[in-house]
């Protein structure tokens, strides 16, 4: 039987690093007052949903034995740069084993 082709997904560093930054510079520098405050606030919340769905996409895959390649950029793609991760089905709770 073929192996099944590699469900792409981004790196999980894409959120952590848009949401470090967001939290520790961008709101540092915006005043409570700021109509903007609660635009960001907003935002990493979205962030952080999203974050959070992927993750649940993930362990939905790890479950129906659907094979993962995480993705640094879309350049990558097309040279084969990209790292797969499959968890072990023992996992207690489908954190990522790299």
């Amino acid at each position: 039987m073929a192996q099944a082709s590699r469900l792409p997904l981004p790196s999980h560093i894409h959120y952590e690093l848009l949401l470090q930054l967001l939290e520790r510079q961008t709101a540092r520098n915006i005043s409570r007052e700021q109509p903007q405050k609660e635009q960001l606030q907003n935002l990493i919340v979205t962030l952080r949903k999203a974050f959070s769905q992927q993750k649940q996409l993930e362990e939905s895959c790890v479950r129906s034995q659907i094979p993962i390649e995480y993705h640094w950029s879309l350049n990558n793609m097309d040279n084969g740069v990209s790292y797969s991760k499959a968890l072990p089905k023992n996992h207690p709770n489908g954190s990522k084993v790299l």
